[in-house]
């Protein structure tokens, strides 16, 4: 197994004039892996040592599977300016570490705004991607749960000094939300139709979940084309989802859905 304590650097194209940018990303990789891979998609200012990506390391350590996670373009140790980020460009970064450091067909894990990026993800490599689990999944979050929900004064804030920093319950910090983020974010939405995916996915929502509300999951799901959907509802679950009850029903799920796609024809 390849030690993953130290971050890779994954060389990225330079952006808006910048030079030298890398992707940082952690690699489990089995001596004989069995046959699907899986990778991780974090959350907005979320980085991959979280709980749950960390959790899930652990897991693949021990079931000999081949696991992917990395840090988007200015989150935790990757290079770049948070307020020059956009939903393409963690795509972008996204479709990078699939196409060259997963290995082999894949799940694809997205957590909050990672399930948004997951699911862009399956559409852009329906060859590679077999199964999602998304996790409190936060498709187009940047219209329907940031633009719609801003006051008229946040609102013209934004469109005239392009920025809005946004109190944060998970940071000292603000979120610094930029109009750039918002207009950039329209030309990836996927809740106004039909949604054309068929391969099995599981959601995993918590319902007291303050910052994706479960609603927006089960507008995911009518969306969603497949007719392998799954989603568990956790009446008491926050956004979050990192308690060890949370981490257990995550691993299982993945497991359950990684032996559907495997299971001999």
């Amino acid at each position: 197994m390849t030690d993953t304590t130290s971050p890779r650097k994954l060389e990225r194209p330079p952006y808006e004039g910048s030079s030298g940018e890398t992707l940082a990303c952690l690699v489990e990789e089995p001596a004989s892996p069995r046959p699907t891979g899986l990778t991780w998609l974090g959350g907005f200012k979320s980085d991959m040592t979280g709980t749950k990506a960390s959790a899930l390391a652990d897991w693949a350590r021990g079931a000999e599977r081949h696991f992917t996670r990395f840090d988007y373009y200015a989150h935790g140790a990757s290079s770049g300016d948070f307020r020059k980020a956009t939903i393409g460009r963690w795509l972008d970064d996204a479709l990078a570490a699939l196409d060259t450091l997963a290995k082999g067909p894949q799940v694809l894990i997205g957590s909050s705004m990672g399930g948004w990026i997951a699911l862009l993800c399956a559409l852009a490599r329906p060859e590679r991607v077999k199964g999602l689990v998304l996790i409190a999944p936060a498709p187009d979050f940047t219209e329907e749960l940031m633009w719609k929900g801003f006051s008229q004064e946040i609102r013209d804030a934004l469109m005239r000094e392009g920025l809005y920093r946004e109190p944060s319950d998970y940071s000292d910090e603000p979120y610094e939300i930029t109009m750039k983020l918002i207009e950039e974010g329209r030309n990836h939405l996927i809740l106004d139709k039909p949604i054309p995916l068929h391969m099995p996915i599981r959601i995993l929502q918590g319902m007291k979940d303050e910052d994706v509300p479960w609603q927006h999951a089960m507008r995911l799901v009518e969306q969603l084309e497949s007719s392998d959907v799954i989603i568990t509802l956790s009446k008491s679950g926050d956004h979050r989802l990192s308690t060890p009850e949370d981490i257990q029903r995550l691993i299982e799920t993945v497991e359950g859905l990684l032996a559907d796609i495997e299971k001999p024809l």
